[in-house]
């Protein structure tokens, strides 16, 4: 049977709409479509690099705004001290934890640390959003090809990997000036920027780049899981709903993020715990970094220490990874709308 390909127009969406009004399809002489091999979830996702970049950049700083107080409980919870024979510990949860710094901080204590994030989240999810599309488009032989899982995962890795380069300095301030606590007396760090000088005049570049190794352990296969695993949520939740790419409903990228956040979060919450542990000790702690931080944290408190702060962590990982995507997709939807491909 002989196939030929006409070109016909397709409505947009009137809220989130990933596909340009041409779209070609497959079609028998008779003029009865062929179903195409991947699924029309997937289909009109856009890889031109500049709009992921900012459709990124803006998803970013959407999830930074959502998630950035549970982010203050968690690297509180990770790093507090062991408490000695007799004493009491820090916080006894993550509620304590939640109460004591409203108490002593107010409510802005939960937000400390969150210029460095937002300001560093515009590149640095631009980066890696624009990353993921090259890494697809290298990928496809047609720029607007369905990718299989594997090269989402892969393509999910490489964006992990290139944005590390920025989300790591970013996270070494943001975890020292999280877990500088209490309202009075005199504090090391003033904020982001006077941090980032006094960790450049004591020790170097090497001292604002600490914990780098850790940074690329936790976000290469992390984003992998992360990027394929959202098109493969949301590829389940169209196929049920019997729709298409050209009309995403807000809801089902909400599920399809939040639930990626949450199953990413559980593989790369380990890591994590060593790469705060790693950024926020004196200089001279761990010198093989990650390496002597798992030794010791296993030897002191145990397997179970390497989840410490997962109730805040999975309470943050769906808003948070929810609006990251929602942010992306409205953001690819103004750009379709105001120049379709």
């Amino acid at each position: 049977m002989t196939t030929q390909t006409t070109v016909t127009q397709r409505p947009t969406g009137k809220l989130i709409n990933m596909a340009s009004s041409n779209v070609q399809e497959t079609v028998t002489p008779s003029g009865v479509p062929i179903e195409s091999s991947g699924s029309s979830a997937q289909q009109g996702r856009s890889t031109s690099g500049v709009r992921n970049f900012f459709a990124g950049g803006f998803g970013g700083v959407c999830c930074v705004t959502v998630g950035h107080p549970f982010d203050t409980i968690k690297v509180r919870l990770q790093t507090a001290p062991i408490p000695k024979p007799g004493e009491v510990p820090l916080f006894k949860g993550t509620l304590d934890c939640l109460a004591k710094t409203v108490r002593n901080e107010g409510l802005s204590g939960l937000y400390k640390g969150m210029f460095t994030p937002v300001a560093f989240s515009t590149p640095f999810n631009a980066i890696q959003f624009w990353a993921l599309a090259m890494a697809k488009r290298m990928q496809l032989s047609d720029p607007h090809g369905i990718p299989t899982n594997f090269q989402n995962f892969t393509s999910g890795m490489f964006a992990g990997a290139c944005a590390a380069v920025l989300v790591c300095p970013a996270e070494r301030i943001k975890c020292l000036l999280q877990v500088q606590q209490g309202s009075g007396g005199e504090r090391k760090y003033k904020g982001p920027l006077n941090c980032a000088k006094q960790l450049y005049m004591e020790k170097g570049i090497r001292s604002v780049y600490r914990g780098l190794c850790a940074t690329f352990v936790r976000d290469v296969p992390g984003m992998g899981i992360f990027f394929s695993g959202y098109e493969w949520v949301l590829n389940k939740l169209m196929l049920e709903a019997k729709g298409c790419r050209e009309h995403l409903n807000p809801l089902r990228v909400v599920i399809a993020g939040g639930t990626t956040g949450i199953l990413c979060w559980s593989f790369i919450l380990p890591a994590d715990v060593l790469k705060s542990r790693v950024q926020i000790a004196p200089e001279g702690t761990y010198p093989r970094g990650i390496r002597d931080a798992f030794r010791q944290l296993i030897k002191e408190e145990g397997v179970a220490s390497l989840y410490k702060g997962v109730i805040p962590v999975m309470i943050r990982a769906f808003p948070a990874n929810a609006g990251c995507f929602l942010g992306y997709e409205i953001a690819m939807t103004f750009f379709s709308w105001i120049s379709p491909e």
